[in-house]
């Protein structure tokens, strides 16, 4: 997550220095506070959240446990991660109505990705068996209702977009009537939003919440703006209420010191987070799995589910089934590559790595591999796909013009293709499989 680097770095370091240690003496722990509180001020993390955190590792790592421990360093950075979960808060789900129909509620300014956020939210619900349907009640931004119009078509997920209506209060009134006429379990209300906190808004949002009466009430928050975000949240919870966040642009390169300054300030937990730009990029907040990641050890569970929701079992077969009869072509390695590309970027997925992201430091993990060598099997023909074998001089030309790349990198994806199906008979992956040994990864030049 780029937007902790900079306080994860540091954190890190920290840590690290302490994990040598065979004794921590209190001049350590008071080196190591000091250390501390200056990389969560960098982060903007909120003074009174910074000093609070303070507090309470200095007074446990003054604990006996820690001065008499054979492995103090290590106790220190479990108290770090314990104190940090803490800040972060527990994990709460989103609301579900007894009822059987939920209606959830999405404010926020301008700039927030607020509607580009309601419709990854119906695509998680939809994702997790739900039939969610997307409302826009903005009257004051006409385009924001033909926006979500289009999102939701993207997504495949129902929606409501009425332009002619003037009304924030009527429209939210036939959504809520569409979603139950279309047997809709879930109502995803996108509100309007404004340059700044105003009178107008809140008795806006005040009435639409007295006709729909949600059951969760969600402020969508730019996790870049820093503490401001705490100031916004504040004024939103004392109009109108609310039960949560969404937290966005995590992926960004900000400080981060919202994320660990808004539930400590405000009471109220992070529910959701979005980590980047695609439609599937906003995942459940579970605090101790990003207290882990802020200190380097990693996110295996995350990593693990991000492999579950890109795997696809029925066309996992399908391939098992090419293994076997020895016929693994272009296309499987097209489709493997795009379920590869479905979990995320390469950097994402080494940072959960436990002890990587310390190893990677700002070594460029570049994804344009991945894309391109995408590029070049998409432009071969099906019959090129399962047969690479008559890519002749004139087809590789072809390929690399269509593909917009040179015929060297088209002979470099055919000679990694070639080492891949080598690699499968030394393993007996491939139907006539031979002796197992060594060889060589034949995914090294693709972007790995």
């Amino acid at each position: 997550m780029a937007l902790f680097e900079n306080l994860s770095s540091r954190l890190t370091r920290i840590t690290d220095a302490m994990r040598g240690k065979s004794r921590v003496t209190e001049k350590d722990i008071k080196d190591m506070m000091r250390e501390i509180r200056l990389a969560l001020l960098e982060a903007d993390v909120n003074y009174q959240v910074v000093k609070d955190l303070s507090e309470e590792i200095g007074e446990k790592a003054r604990g006996a446990e820690i001065l008499q421990s054979l492995t103090p360093g290590q106790q220190v950075v479990k108290i770090v991660h314990e104190v940090l979960t803490g800040i972060l808060g527990e994990e709460e789900r989103l609301a579900v109505s007894p009822t059987g129909f939920t209606t959830i509620m999405l404010y926020g300014l301008q700039g927030t990705v607020k509607t580009t956020t309601a419709a990854k939210l119906a695509l998680h619900l939809k994702d997790k068996g739900k039939k969610p349907m997307l409302v826009s009640v903005d009257v004051h931004r006409p385009a924001a209702r033909e926006q979500l119009k289009i999102l939701a078509e993207q997504i495949g997920v129902d929606s409501y977009i009425n332009q002619e209506e003037t009304s924030a209060v009527a429209l939210a009134r036939q959504g809520r009537e569409r979603a139950r006429y279309m047997m809709c379990d879930t109502l995803i209300i996108d509100t309007a939003g404004r340059m700044t906190v105003d009178e107008e808004l809140m008795e806006e949002l005040k009435s639409i919440q007295a006709e729909v009466e949600p059951d969760e009430r969600l402020l969508v928050v730019d996790a870049m703006i820093g503490q401001e975000a705490v100031h916004i949240a504040e004024a939103f919870d004392s109009q109108v209420g609310l039960d949560g966040f969404i937290m966005t642009k995590l992926d960004g390169d900000a400080r981060g010191g919202a994320a660990l300054s808004i539930r400590r300030m405000t009471g109220k937990p992070i529910k959701m987070i979005g980590t980047g730009e695609r439609p599937g990029d906003l995942e459940l907040f579970r605090p101790d799995r990003l207290a882990s990641r802020i200190l380097g050890m990693g996110d295996v569970l995350s990593l693990i589910e991000k492999a579950s929701d890109a795997f696809d079992e029925e066309q996992a077969g399908r391939t098992m089934e090419r293994l076997k009869a020895n016929t693994f072509t272009m296309q499987d390695m097209l489709e493997q590559l795009e379920q590869i590309q479905g979990m995320g970027s390469m950097k994402e997925m080494l940072a959960m790595i436990p002890g990587a992201g310390r190893k990677l430091g700002d070594m460029n993990l570049d994804d344009s591999d991945l894309f391109r060598t995408r590029a070049i099997i998409q432009s071969m023909t099906v019959r090129e796909r399962e047969n690479p074998r008559i890519l002749d001089a004139s087809r590789r030309r072809r390929i690399a013009r269509g593909s917009g790349l040179e015929v060297q990198d088209v002979n470099r994806v055919v000679r990694h293709y070639d080492d891949m199906i080598k690699m499968m008979k030394q393993f007996g992956m491939l139907g006539q499989g031979g002796k197992r040994r060594r060889g060589k990864m034949p995914f090294g030049g693709l972007g790995f």
